[in-house]
Order: C-alpha cells, then sequence, then structure tokens
C-alpha cells in the first residue's frame, strides 16, 4: 500500500497536554485513544498544533514514543520534523529511529525566506537522507515563504522519497495546479479544516486536522463522504462545524482547540509562552458552541 492510500482520509494533528507546564502524558493518552475510538484514520505527532516549538529535544523524544506506544498499531503515525537548518534535519533523519512511523511530516523553512530554488534544494537534501517517506509541509501563514505548485511537482518527480504535501496556504487555485500534475501516488492533504471539503471535490485525499482532535467522529466522517462523493452529506458537516473551525483559529493556535478541549473535559487549558489561552471572548463563543452542539 503506498503512502496516498494508507494515509487517505483524516490524520488528527494531536495537541500537547500540559499540566503546571510539564507535559500530562495521562490526558494525552486519554486524547489519542479518544480520536481512535471515533474513527480518525492516522495521528500526527509533533506539529505545530502539538506547541512543538516549545518542547525541548527530550520531551519530543519521549512525547513521540508515548504516542507510539499508546497508539499500539491501530493506526498509522506520521511524525513531525522539520526546521530551518536543512544540515541538521537531515542528519537527525539519518541517525534516528524512525521505524514506527509511516511518514514524515516536514515544515518548509521558516524565518530563512528561501528561494523556491532554496526550498527544493533543503527537501531533496532531506529526502537523500530520509529512510521514511516525506510529506511537504506548506504553511506560509507560519513560515513566511510559499512552496510554488511547481516546486512541489518537481520535488515529486524528482525525488523518491517526497511523498505528499500538507497544503496550507489556503490558495485552491495553487492546489489544483498540484493535483492537476502530480504522479498517481503523491497524496494531498489540507491543512486547513476550513477547505478540506473543496479540496477534496477538487480531487485531494483528506486532512491533517486541528478540529479533528475536539470532533474526531464527525469531522471524519465529513472527510469520508467527501471522498465518496456524498457531498450533500459532508456539506452538513461542514456547516455543523463551521463556527467551530472559525473559533479554533480566530486568535491562535493551539489556542482555540485546546479551550475545546479543556470545556470538554479532555485536557488542562494549558500552554506554555509565547502561546496564551483563548480570550474571555472567546472562550464564552466555544462554551456557548458546545452547549449548542448535538453529536
Amino acid at each position: 500500500m503506498n503512502l496516498r492510500q494508507q494515509l487517505k482520509g483524516t490524520g488528527t494533528a494531536i495537541v500537547t497536554p500540559f499540566n503546571q507546564q510539564d507535559v500530562d502524558y495521562a490526558s494525552l493518552e486519554a486524547l489519542i485513544e479518544f480520536n481512535i475510538s471515533n474513527g480518525v484514520e492516522y495521528i500526527v505527532t509533533l506539529g505545530t498544533t502539538g506547541e512543538t516549538p516549545t518542547l525541548s529535544k527530550e520531551e519530543k523524544k519521549q512525547v513521540a514514543k508515548f504516542t507510539v506506544e499508546k497508539v499500539n498499531g491501530k493506526v498509522p503515525i506520521v511524525i513531525g520534523i522539520g526546521g530551518n537548518n536543512s544540515k541538521e534535519i537531515a542528519n537527525q533523519l539519518l541517525h534516528d529511529d524512525l521505524s514506527d512511523y509511516s511518514a514524515i511530516l516536514s515544515v518548509s523553512p521558516y524565518y530563512n525566506k528561501p528561494s523556491q530554488q532554496g526550498i527544493y534544494e533543503h527537501y531533496k537534501l532531506l529526502a537523500d537522507h530520509s529512510p521514511k517517506p516525506i510529506i511537504l509541509y506548506n504553511v506560509p501563514g507560519r513560515t513566511g515563504s510559499n512552496i510554488s505548485a511547481e516546486t512541489t511537482i518537481r520535488l515529486a518527480r524528482d525525488c523518491e522519497k517526497i511523498s505528499g504535501i500538507k497544503e496550507a496556504s489556503g490558495n485552491l487555485v495553487q492546489c489544483m495546479h498540484i493535483l492537476a500534475d502530480r504522479p498517481e501516488d503523491f497524496l494531498v492533504v489540507s491543512g486547513d479544516d476550513h477547505i478540506a471539503l473543496p479540496l477534496i471535490a477538487c480531487g485531494g485525499d483528506g486532512v491533517i486536522s486541528v478540529i479533528a482532535n475536539c470532533f474526531p467522529a464527525d469531522f471524519s466522517e465529513l472527510i469520508r463522504m467527501a471522498l465518496r462523493n456524498d457531498f450533500p452529506g459532508a456539506q452538513k458537516l461542514q456547516y455543523k462545524l463551521l463556527d467551530a473551525i472559525d473559533h479554533l483559529f480566530a486568535e491562535n493556535n493551539p489556542a482555540g482547540v485546546k479551550c475545546f478541549l479543556a470545556e470538554m473535559g479532555l485536557i488542562k487549558n494549558e500552554f506554555r509562552l509565547p502561546v496564551v489561552p483563548a480570550s474571555e471572548s472567546l472562550h464564552n463563543k466555544i462554551t456557548s458552541f458546545l452547549k449548542n452542539y448535538k453529536s
């Protein structure tokens, strides 16, 4: 089974719960089980939603190891490994034990703002060192630069290990150009919950999701409906969850999703700076949504 087949559907970009600034492993275990039992197709550990920039190297290793143990082979796991030091990331891919993961999710270099050729050379180096398939992660709102459709397709064709992209540019025209020209086995998933449905309508394969943390049953069913071309059914779930998705990203991710999860009793509403909790106004909107939400 190629990566596109294996990761079709919904992957949850799992949050990292904290308890008085320590990683709350009991809540992480409960959240992993909550997602798997409610139908998500795979788990993504150490992504942006997991507040990975504020985890130490040792904490990242422990969170990844714990996630593997608790998932226990029930669903595939994708691990986030990326950065803006190409050589350092390449060495990590070469030397870390990645045997438990289906793929590497690697964000485009941030802050450096490389040219398209620089982005190409960065990922080519990673592909040359990685024992696992690599999913490009294009999120210009965080990195300060965009991976163009042309660069994505060039990487997909030139590098055997470049096997997919999480597209969070919000640019559906760019996504369509990737879908029109991609190799047959190249995975294209949305990195934006708002536009996962239209991306699938254009030929996409699913989503790596934030909202699936707190609404895994409804959101993963939305994606499955879209993938089997039941767009009327998918639209009903899309509009049922639309305000919740708005709230997730109104101020900061993961401030919104952690507020939801805390109100649902799954985690504590704790963060590490520079991320702070949702404002009182947003918190009130989230509690109001949950009060009226029918699962």
